[in-house]
């Protein structure tokens, strides 16, 4: 642990706004140092929350940071369930193995609670890091390189009723995000974005750009009424061939299958390119169904969304589930022990609830598991398969497992906070 200035111990405490400078330029060092523009630490200052930022001091010295977002995630039902959001962790090189990190977790834990949020979440940098305190994979999400110039999409029907047309990203950032809003009830994962937010897509310091082109924007219409979007870049490169460019996408958002084809095959279609570079796209994305040879696209799965339950009760019975299920967890849970025990759950696609009970266990596993599942991206059946889930009851894994499942959309996080 640090020591303040008289040489005592420090714990974490609320992150003051004139300290946050030093603490802002403690989390960069954490993470390599490299400066950000000012327009990039201008957003990231005004998106602080500052009654729910943490900062462990040695002196004057910011050792160890960690923040909380108010979010609102979309879960399996639909319903926007209250969840802080863990951003910005990192403590300094000097004070490592001091139990820095664990002192904040568990304040940040035992706040979380206090403040009455069933979950945290939080997006892993490092992700053998964040199992010991709860947290478990719960989302995927897609990334692709494909090769336009080998590969041939085939749209549904519709996509020619949809006209494409550019748009300065900043001059339509409140359509895209009133898109964008349309669709956090329709797919588990999803942020409700508080106002501010809107502002991180169209984030674009030369320094991120990669040697691309400022970020670029076309809106999918139909009778007039916007119905999606895309933002990329082109990184332009030639060769004795001729031109070998790429399309960099960084968000796509559709209404409905023909907006999203229409987008897609305009992405296809720009000139002086021949791949198109995709990241962080939900693992169900439709353009993979409409491609004429998926190994040409060599996709790539990556961890996204890690999910901690704070409250087992209220965070289980939050969410609806695809399938009757009446079932007893025991439930190990070393960091936060409220959450250890037996919970009875009974639920189905109207609802549900989740209580402590004194009946028998039918499944044993730990809230890691449990958050792993909790949006319905992974089968208990699967972490069963791993060692991670044990059932005591037989048949009551496959139960639990399919009424887990979210049965639409899986789930997506598509950006990082």
């Amino acid at each position: 642990m640090a020591t303040d200035a008289s040489g005592s111990s420090a714990g974490p405490r609320v992150l003051q706004r004139d300290e946050w400078d030093k603490w802002y330029n403690s989390l960069l060092r954490g993470f390599g140092g490299v400066p950000e523009a000012a327009e990039e630490r201008e957003l990231w200052n005004a998106l602080t929350e500052f009654d729910r930022s943490l900062g462990v001091w040695d002196g004057d010295e910011c050792v160890g940071t960690a923040g909380a977002f108010s979010f609102r995630l979309t879960v399996p039902g639909g319903a926007p369930v209250r969840a802080a959001g863990v951003t910005m962790v990192s403590v300094a090189a000097t004070h490592r193995r001091r139990g820095v990190l664990t002192s904040m977790m568990r304040r940040q834990l035992d706040d979380v609670r206090a403040w009455g949020e069933p979950l945290a979440v939080l997006t892993a940098s490092e992700p053998a890091i964040y199992g010991r305190f709860g947290y478990g994979a719960a989302t995927f999400h897609l990334g692709a390189e494909i090769d336009t110039t080998r590969v041939r999409l085939s749209v549904p029907d519709g996509t020619d009723g949809v006209r494409v047309r550019f748009a300065a990203p900043g001059d339509v950032l409140d359509v895209c995000e009133a898109l964008y809003a349309r669709l956090v009830p329709t797919r588990p994962g999803l942020l409700a974005r508080q106002p501010g937010w809107e502002r991180l897509g169209v984030l674009d310091p030369e320094s991120e750009r990669g040697g691309a082109s400022p970020l670029q924007c076309v809106l999918a219409e139909r009778d007039g009424e916007a119905v999606g979007y895309a933002r990329y870049r082109v990184k332009p490169e030639w060769e004795l061939a001729g031109p070998n460019g790429t399309v960099v996408l960084e968000d796509l958002v559709a209404l409905d299958p023909a907006a999203d084809a229409a987008l897609w095959r305009f992405l296809f279609g720009i000139d002086l390119t021949s791949k198109i570079t995709v990241r962080g796209r939900p693992v169900d994305d439709a353009w993979q169904y409409m491609v004429s040879d998926i190994r040409r696209c060599l996709t790539r799965l990556r961890d996204s969304l890690y999910v901690r339950p704070v409250e087992v009760g209220a965070a289980l019975g939050a969410r609806t589930y695809q399938a009757p299920v009446d079932v007893v967890f025991e439930v190990e849970d070393a960091f936060c022990p409220w959450n250890a025990g037996r919970w009875r759950l009974s639920g189905d696609q109207k609802g549900a609830s989740c209580e402590r009970t004194s009946d028998a266990a039918e499944l044993a596993l730990s809230v890691r598991e449990l958050g792993s599942a909790y949006l319905g991206g992974v089968s208990l059946t699967a972490l069963a398969a791993a060692g991670r889930v044990r059932e005591v009851r037989q048949g009551a894994l496959a139960e639990a497992s399919a009424a887990f499942g979210s049965g639409g959309p899986a789930p997506w996080l598509p950006h990082g906070f």
